[in-house]
């Protein structure tokens, strides 16, 4: 095989490899795409069940029901995640971070 022939199939396979490179970086990128389009579209929908949690949680009728809970006036049975406050205030700040990080990106 002479040299020009050998740099011609050396060149096609250097080629061949970028062109399959970058397929699979536009494939991952698309994905990737398309997932936070969908989590952005779901972020946007629990923006009213943010807001009704934050104004519950800082309104008297919280610290009641949380009270109700302590003295063990509720069923047991009955799911009481949004009583904890660590629990609801860690998704509430979680909530501000994440506004905060949408905001500062810059592509």
């Amino acid at each position: 095989m002479t040299e020009e022939k050998q740099e011609k199939d050396r060149k096609g396979r250097d080629m061949i490899r970028r062109i399959e490179e970058m397929e699979a970086r536009l494939n991952r990128a698309v994905h990737c795409l398309n997932q936070l389009e969908e989590a952005l579209e779901q972020f946007e929908a629990v923006q009213e069940d943010i807001r009704i949690l934050s104004a519950y949680f800082e309104s008297p009728q919280w610290r009641k029901d949380f009270e109700a809970d302590e003295a063990h006036l509720l069923p047991a049975d009955l799911p009481r995640g949004v009583l904890s406050e660590d629990g609801i205030y860690n998704v509430l700040e979680k909530y501000k971070e994440l506004k905060r990080q949408l905001k500062q990106e810059d592509l």
